[in-house]
Parts: C-alpha cells; structure tokens; sequence
C-alpha cells in the first residue's frame, strides 16, 4: 500500500484534448532518501474512470463476458484484434461507478442486474494513464436477460457464455488477456470453493 509522501506540481497543460486527453505535469516528489526529486516532465494519459463487471449466470453456471474488436491490441497477440472482456465502459461526468455498471451490463449483454459487490479497484497501466477502473460481481439468471445487448451505435459486441471450469483453465492457461477478466474470474476461484 501507498504512503502519503510529499509531491509539488510545479506545471500542469493539457496537451491533446480529444476523445482521450493527453496533460504534461512537471513534477516533484520527496524520495525514499527523504528528498525531493528533481523536476520531472511526465505525461499523462487522461481516460477517465472506468467499470467492469464480472457476471456470473447462476442458471447456467458461467460468466457473461463480452467479446469486442479493440484497434489497440492488433499485433500484441491477440486474435487479430478481438479480445474477450468482463463488460466495461466509461463512467460519466455525473454518474457514479455503480450507476455505470448498471448501464453497461444491460447496454452490452442485455442482463439486467439489482445489485453489484464490488471486488478491486485498480489502477489499469499507471505509469502512463490515470484510467482507475472500479471492478464488481453481479449475479444474474436466465429471466434477468431483458434485451438483446450488443451495444449501442457503432458498438459490435458479442456476448459469450464462459462456463466457470473453462474460465479457471483459461486463467491457469494463461489465456485471458483483460485484467478485468482475470481478476474478476481469480476472485470468483476463491468464492466458489
């Protein structure tokens, strides 16, 4: 765990402000030693929050993940591209994570969830972006299925039912290549023993 240090931000500017944001910081941060740093330039990748839901269909035995094309992994051996995910997405300016979870679980696999438990909250790749992503469990049945799914607007979103012995020797295989997945379905392991 973290400790709280001294840290002095000397400057701050947005570089890149699009869909992703991109901010210079120059900053300073008192060392193991007990010193200050030097000033150092870093940029920062500007995302926003995120959520993931692990879903676990309690009729069928397995988990509801999402199976999504994602332009940045092409060529860092993936399947040309596609990668199987827990549902995800963005959570908006007034809306809290949990809120988020809600929508996305229904917009993309079409389950309606009650209530969420929330397992980890993590930092996604923190050398480089401030994305943290709020991680939680959900049950649902076969009758909590209220629409299609797929998305919304130019989303292609394929739902996939991983029965959780396939998902475990996905994990030991080391087949699984979204850390919201993996942690989600190691943190399902513990739960169902």
């Amino acid at each position: 765990m973290a400790g709280s240090r001294a840290v002095d931000i000397r400057g701050r500017r947005r570089l890149f402000d699009d869909f992703f944001k991109v901010d210079e910081l120059v900053v300073s941060h008192m060392q193991n030693n007990g010193k200050m740093s030097a000033p150092q330039r870093r940029l920062i990748f500007e995302r926003g929050d995120s959520v993931g839901i692990l879903l676990y269909n309690v009729d069928t035995k397995s988990v509801v993940a999402v199976n999504q094309f994602r332009a940045a992994t092409l060529g860092k051996g993936t399947d040309r591209g596609w990668i199987t995910e827990t549902s995800a997405g963005m959570i908006d300016r007034d809306e809290s994570a949990q809120t988020t979870a809600f929508r996305e679980a229904l917009e993309e696999t079409g389950y309606k969830i009650r209530e969420v438990k929330p397992i980890a909250k993590f930092f996604a790749s923190p050398g480089g972006t401030s994305e943290c992503i709020h991680l939680f469990y959900a049950e649902v049945a076969n009758a909590d299925k209220v629409a299609a799914g797929g998305g919304i607007g130019d989303e292609d979103v394929e739902i996939r039912a991983i029965p959780v012995e396939q998902l475990f020797d996905m994990v030991d295989a080391q087949r699984i290549e979204d850390p919201k997945l993996l942690i989600g379905a190691l943190w399902l392991r513990q739960q169902l023993k």
